[in-house]
């Protein structure tokens, strides 16, 4: 069983940052491929980045490519995801999540997830 807890979000003017970060416990987290989704008012949960279990390999979706960074600390059970230049659409409820894939970009590829931290960017 993995535990995870998301932290850091907030409200932000546009073009502001965000430090996002993903607490784990439980199994090693070294194991476990992390990613990022995002969840806006009435629309679908999609994913935002992923990072593969050495931090060797990232992936980002397009409309957060050279804004976001994610990142990640086997040492402390630790996924960051740096948020710069931010929009107001990249407002939305920010999930992490676990998983034993190589390097998941899809929700179906995760296992356990944690409860989500609201980012809201303000024009």
């Amino acid at each position: 069983q993995v535990q995870l807890a998301e932290s850091g979000g907030g409200w932000v003017q546009a073009g502001g940052s965000l430090r996002l970060s993903c607490a784990a416990s439980g199994r090693t987290f070294s194991r476990l491929a992390i990613g990022w989704f995002r969840q806006a008012p009435g629309k679908e949960r999609e994913f935002v980045a992923a990072i593969s279990r050495s931090g060797g390999s990232t992936y980002y979706t397009d409309s957060v490519k050279g804004r976001f960074t994610i990142s990640r600390d086997n040492a402390m059970n630790t996924v960051h995801l740096h948020t710069n230049s931010l929009k107001p659409e990249d407002t939305a409820v920010y999930y992490c999540a676990a998983g034993l894939t190589k390097l998941g970009l899809t929700r179906h590829e995760y296992d356990y997830w944690g409860q989500g931290t609201q980012v809201t960017v303000s024009s």
